[in-house]
């Protein structure tokens, strides 16, 4: 039986870098920004943060910046963020940390 029996028209294959290997996507990368956590779901693992202009914006615990620990994350703690707006999802706060106190 032919390929095209089971998997209906083959597919063109993607396109490949000059060195022949396919090429990861870009991180992702946003505007810095400031907020306070109004929402935090720790089983679910996500959270909101609302900004000063009363939006709100979702974050997800693989979202939280490296060293900083999600679940010591508490509703009020201010925080630092990369705003990042997808046409698709919506705003999404991306390497979330806990700002630092002034001593």
């Amino acid at each position: 039986m032919s390929r095209e029996y089971f998997y209906g028209t083959t597919r063109a294959k993607r396109p490949a870098t000059s060195s022949g290997k396919i090429s990861k996507p870009a991180a992702l990368c946003g505007t810095p920004a400031s907020g306070r956590i109004v929402k935090l779901y720790i089983g679910q693992s996500h959270g909101c943060i609302r900004l000063a202009n009363e939006r709100e914006v979702f974050f997800h615990r693989a979202d939280v910046a490296e060293g900083t620990v999600f679940n010591d994350l508490q509703i009020g703690d201010v925080v630092t963020f990369e705003l990042f707006d997808d046409a698709v999802s919506g705003a999404r706060g991306l390497r979330v940390a806990r700002r630092r106190r002034p001593r």
